[in-house]
């Protein structure tokens, strides 16, 4: 399963906090069925019926199947930088 580094969950809680329709919900990731694809992020209030869920101090990110089947051994880190902008990065699990 995708595990979240500590920059990641403090991106995705504090992206998520910028969408109070969301304040239960959390950024979901879409995957186009290969690990050389990009993915696309959203923040949405809840995940659909056939994602997965990975949480982390409080932080919840919904992988559709296409992602969670290219990043389950994954991890997925963040920097974000002094204007506020974030970038994620998918790393393999150490």
């Amino acid at each position: 399963m995708l595990t979240l580094t500590e920059e990641a969950t403090t991106a995705v809680k504090t992206i998520t906090a910028q969408f109070p329709d969301a304040a239960q919900g959390g950024v979901r990731i879409e995957g186009a069925g290969s690990p050389e694809s990009q993915f696309a992020l959203s923040v949405v209030d809840g995940p659909q019926p056939d994602d997965a869920v990975v949480e982390n101090a409080g932080a919840r990110v919904f992988l559709d199947s296409d992602a969670a089947a290219v990043l389950d051994d994954r991890v997925l880190d963040a920097q974000i930088d002094p204007q506020g902008s974030v970038q994620f990065a998918v790393t393999s699990a150490a």
